[in-house]
């Protein structure tokens, strides 16, 4: 096998190819908050998708696949009375995740995070069955995505990743907040740099 090949082959489990491999770096959190991971089965196999990379560092955490017709989804497992589930979902009139917000409900919470662009998001969100006793919540404003691989059109727009981590330092701790972003700055500058993006151009991508 060439070098080249070699080159090219990726690691199963952070997706990044071999050379670049982040598995050593990646911190591990055991946290009472669930994260559920929704992804739709077209942006499952694309190894841009950042969703996949916060479940190797959750350890209370699953993925399910979206869109598949003869394998349907339902939430209504997660109804349960000892947890509360919000949904992240990017809607305007949405409230805004809040450590106040959280106030008044000490259980632990699941939270349903649909991985897709800001439009994809929003339309997952509405139409996940079995879901009608979780509560919408949105991230506050923040700073600008640092994902410069696949374009984010809308100007809140966050990877997966980002919007993950972020929600993970208001209902945990700011703590677990920075420890996922350095992970993601290195996986940016990592797939950055095999693409032979200088820091300028990433700016641009």
């Amino acid at each position: 096998m060439g070098t080249r090949s070699k080159r090219s082959e990726r690691c199963q489990r952070c997706r990044m190819h071999l050379h670049l491999c982040l598995c050593p770096l990646i911190p591990r959190y055991d946290l009472s908050t669930r994260l559920v991971l929704v992804m739709h089965h077209r942006e499952q196999i694309k190894t841009t998708a950042t969703g996949p990379l916060a479940l190797e560092s959750l350890s209370n955490s699953e993925l399910r696949i979206h869109g598949h017709r003869d394998r349907p989804l339902d939430f209504s497992d997660l109804d349960v009375p000892g947890r509360r589930t919000l949904l992240l979902y990017p809607g305007d009139d949405t409230p805004i995740l809040s450590r106040s917000f959280l106030e008044g409900d000490d259980r632990p919470i699941t939270l349903v995070v649909p991985d897709g662009n800001w439009r994809q998001a929003s339309r997952m969100g509405r139409r996940l069955p079995g879901l009608g006793h979780a509560e919408m919540v949105r991230l506050p404003e923040g700073p600008p995505t640092e994902w410069g691989v696949r374009r984010e059109f809308h100007s809140e727009g966050l990877a997966t990743y980002e919007a993950i981590a972020r929600a993970f330092g208001i209902i945990e701790s700011p703590v677990v907040q920075s420890g996922m972003e350095e992970l993601f700055r290195l996986m940016v500058q990592r797939t950055l740099h095999s693409r032979g993006c200088s820091d300028r151009e990433s700016d641009r991508t």
